[in-house]
């Protein structure tokens, strides 16, 4: 799989594009240059991923449970693969999971399912429940419900969770949140953020006028946040 680095030293940042998304994405869309201060100063180091959506949860034509085993796949893909070549890059100790939405998606659920591995999380426009339809967001998963679905839906496990260790190291993470006031997903962060709170995470839910479900929004929170 392909994937571009952008910077020196720093975090290692992993950005998990949008839907379906590509690599370069956010540098087409000036997501990159948002963040180009802190690349220069050696503060960040960005890691733009692929995606395999299209032949998990946006594929269609694949059963339930083979859509989480292809996403589970991909899981593996950044454990296993993504993050050593992070680690022979750039020795810095902290990484960072990013995205924009379904990318918000993939860092909160990494950092979630392994919040010793990822230390800090900025997501941005991001749907926490892939089975819940909302407006033209259709269930990714077309009612099915299974432990594989579970345990890759943040919404659904972090209530549960009670492992004091897991729960240690995600409450020393950083953990930012930022939507629009009017962006479809708004009640998806604030479900999550809900949890949070109840689990005793610290966080930041940074609500934004009008709708910024959109690259343009996007730019000027990947500045102030990444």
């Amino acid at each position: 799989m392909e994937l571009l680095v952008f910077g020196h030293a720093g975090e290692r940042v992993l950005v998990f594009p949008t839907r379906a998304g590509r690599f370069y994405d956010f540098e087409d869309w000036g997501l990159v240059d948002a963040a180009r201060g802190r690349i220069g100063a050696g503060e960040v180091q960005l890691y733009c991923l692929d995606s395999v959506d299209a032949e998990s949860f946006y594929c269609p034509w694949r059963s339930p449970p083979d859509r989480v085993r292809r996403h589970e796949a991909y899981e593996a893909y950044i454990l296993d693969e993504v993050l050593p070549l992070t680690r022979l890059l750039n020795p810095h100790p902290v990484v960072t999971a990013h995205g924009c939405s379904m990318g918000a998606y993939h860092a909160v659920n990494l950092t979630a399912r392994h919040p010793g591995v990822v230390g800090r999380v900025v997501a941005l426009s991001g749907r926490y429940d892939l089975t819940a339809p909302i407006g033209p967001f259709r269930d990714l998963l077309d009612g099915h419900y299974d432990l594989g679905v579970y345990y890759h839906t943040p919404a659904h496990f972090l209530p549960a969770l009670e492992d004091e260790e897991r729960l240690g190291s995600l409450r020393r993470a950083g953990v930012t949140l930022a939507v629009g006031e009017a962006d479809p997903f708004l009640g998806s962060n604030r479900h999550l953020s809900d949890t949070l709170r109840v689990k005793g995470v610290t966080h930041d839910l940074h609500v934004w006028p009008g709708r910024a479900h959109k690259a343009a929004a996007w730019r000027p929170m990947v500045a102030r946040y990444l």
